[in-house]
């Protein structure tokens, strides 16, 4: 097989960056989720025509695109509205700390923006007690799914409004996985973010974000 020319590898490699940098406008912008925001960038700018694989960014691509964005249109504003996330969901984590919360998404990796929501993960062999937990709270929440992070089968779902004083409440979302799920679920290639984090990691996370703020 002969090797790719290499303007076949720029032309696929700019694609991949034009497709990255207007998805993460629309996340940034309109809060539009990794996987419709990818598919719309790439209809914005091949049309109609058959998407190749290899022209898609992967998430990791989109997401150092909104890191950039927000840098560029929203550094007076997203710090804020990210440090505010965070409490938020330390909060909710505490709460619920005996259904093993980790929190993942844009307010772990630091990407949230104005329309970004809560996004945790709780490893517990019980669905129903989160759900009876939640109706003796007087919450009300609707029923969803999310994709598993690992198999992609749909995984039961709880989302709700927390109430926020002077100001409009955040949306929650919990995801329930079973406590086997959690097992090699921590491991986080060299270099590379973590996927979730439980509420220690977080506070610590919360308290070298404000130092740094501080210098």
């Amino acid at each position: 097989m002969s090797p790719m020319p290499d303007f076949y590898t720029s032309e696929t490699e700019q694609l991949r960056a034009e497709i990255a940098a207007a998805a993460a406008h629309m996340i940034a912008e309109d809060g539009a989720d990794y996987g419709s925001a990818k598919r719309k960038a790439a209809r914005q700018i091949l049309g109609n025509q058959k998407v190749r694989g290899e022209i898609m960014p992967d998430n990791e691509q989109i997401e150092e695109e909104v890191r950039i964005y927000n840098e560029l249109f929203f550094a007076d504003t997203q710090p804020a509205r990210l440090a505010h996330l965070r409490r938020v969901a330390l909060k909710l984590m505490q709460d619920l700390q005996s259904y093993n919360p980790y929190i993942t998404g844009a307010v772990l990796n630091g990407t949230a923006g104005e329309h970004s929501d809560i996004h945790l993960q709780l490893f517990t062999p019980s669905a129903k007690d989160v759900e009876i937990f939640l109706l003796n709270k007087n919450v009300n929440f609707e029923v969803g799914e999310t994709p598993h992070f690992r198999t992609g089968q749909p995984v039961e779902t709880l989302s709700f409004l927390l109430p926020q004083k002077g100001a409009d409440p955040e949306l929650a979302h919990l995801a329930l996985y079973e406590d086997d799920d959690l097992r090699g679920s921590l491991r986080t290639a060299p270099g590379k973010r973590p996927d979730r984090a439980d509420a220690a990691a977080l506070a610590r996370l919360i308290e070298e974000t404000s130092k740094e703020e501080d210098q």
